[in-house]
């Protein structure tokens, strides 16, 4: 099985420092885990830390050069077509850069695979090209899926600990330069808000929930503020549930 590891540069969210991102290098702790033939795929400048992924057992690194205000889509969607990898692994969200998450669906869209977010673990399928993903939910929950392969996989902060750095496998990983395809990001126009406090949502309650727990969650929202009318007159109806919205912050005083 040929997996592909995208890998982006990462920044230490105290320090700021430029480092590997944990979550990627779980990433290829999950590809050596299926006895996979991987290879890392990183769009973007010049870096060395892209390089230590190949001493958390990465033996090799495919460095797409494009410029730091490029967009490294077109570049992971050429390079994906050419290498043919049955698996793409990523992680959840970059560490120090935009850290939108989601590159990894647009790469997905663009070369219509289907994505399985947040897996934990993953093992071969009992069927020929399916692959059985263990996927982390809220409130330590987990579930388990099979997908047909090929197909995009982003991995979760609770995979196991990635492979520690070992320098004689950095020395020993190879690097492939090639040339990306320079697509200048387009202009995002934003919008600068002044902080509100967002309305409370009726069910806070987890997904796996009991009905009971759920209802309670509506009830108690439901009796947390206002008053009870009865058959009262249109314009206090309308009066007093907009008093309630305000004061929840659905709309601003």
């Amino acid at each position: 099985m040929n997996v592909a590891v995208l890998l982006s540069a990462g920044h230490h969210p105290v320090s700021g420092r430029a480092c590997p991102v944990p979550v990627e290098m779980q990433a290829i702790g999950l590809g050596n885990a299926l006895g996979a033939e991987m290879t890392g795929l990183h769009a973007g400048p010049a870096s060395e830390t892209i390089a230590d992924a190949l001493g958390h057992g990465l033996a090799r690194l495919v460095h797409l050069k494009i410029g730091e205000a490029d967009d490294p889509l077109a570049s992971l969607i050429a390079a994906l077509g050419t290498e043919k990898s049955a698996l793409v692994l990523a992680g959840r969200v970059g560490q120090g850069g935009e850290d939108s998450g989601l590159l990894p669906y647009a790469l997905a869209r663009a070369l219509g695979l289907p994505v399985v977010p947040d897996a934990s673990a993953l093992r071969e399928g009992p069927e020929p090209s399916t692959l059985l993903v263990e996927q982390a939910l809220p409130r330590g929950a987990r579930r388990r899926l099979m997908v047909r392969l090929p197909a995009l996989v982003t991995v979760h902060p609770a995979a196991p600990a990635p492979l520690p750095f070992a320098y004689a496998a950095r020395r020993r990983g190879v690097v492939e330069e090639r040339a990306g395809i320079a697509s200048p990001r387009g202009e995002r126009a934003i919008e600068e808000r002044a902080y509100r406090p967002r309305p409370k949502l009726i069910a806070k309650s987890a997904a796996g929930a009991s009905a009971a727990e759920r209802l309670k969650a509506a009830t108690e929202a439901a009796s947390g503020g206002g008053r009870v009318l009865v058959d009262p007159p249109p314009e206090e109806a309308a009066r007093e549930i907009l008093a309630h919205l305000r004061d929840i912050g659905v709309l601003r005083g």
